[in-house]
C-alpha cells in the first residue's frame, strides 16, 4: 500500500498490477454511481466525495480490497454482503477469488442512495 500517496492514482500505483486492476474497476464503478464524485485521499485511502463530504472509500491490501462503508438494513442486500463483511460496515473482497461485481454494485448504489441525501439535505 502507498501510505503517503497524495492522489488516488499515486495510491493505486503502489500495488501489484492485478490489485491495481481491481482498484481501477472499483473506481470506475463508484464514478458510474456518482458521476460528480471528487477524488481525494482521506485516512490514507481513496475517498470519493460530493460537496467535500465523503460518499464512499476504497482501499487495497495485500490479499484483498475493501469498500467502506456499506449500509445495512436491506435484508436482501445484507444477505448478499454477509460472506464479504469484515468489521463494521466493511466489505472485504479477497483477491484470490472472483470479485462479486453484482454485489459490489448493489452495495455502492445503496451507500450512494443513503449518503447523497444526507449530504445534499434531501
Amino acid at each position: 500500500m502507498a501510505p503517503t500517496a497524495a492522489t488516488v492514482d499515486e495510491y493505486m500505483t503502489g500495488f501489484p498490477a492485478a490489485t491495481q486492476e481491481v482498484l481501477q474497476e472499483l473506481r470506475r464503478r463508484v464514478h458510474a454511481a456518482v458521476p460528480d464524485a471528487e477524488e481525494r485521499i482521506s485516512y490514507q485511502i481513496p475517498t470519493f466525495a460530493v460537496d467535500g463530504q465523503y460518499v464512499i472509500y476504497i482501499a487495497g491490501w495485500k490479499n484483498h480490497v475493501s469498500v467502506y462503508p456499506v449500509p445495512e438494513g436491506d435484508p436482501e442486500l445484507d444477505a448478499s454482503l454477509a460472506p464479504y463483511l469484515a468489521g463494521q460496515s466493511t466489505m472485504k473482497l479477497p483477491l484470490n477469488k472472483p470479485i462479486p461485481w453484482d454485489v459490489v454494485d448493489r452495495a455502492i448504489a445503496a451507500q450512494v442512495a443513503t449518503r447523497l441525501p444526507e449530504i445534499r439535505g434531501d
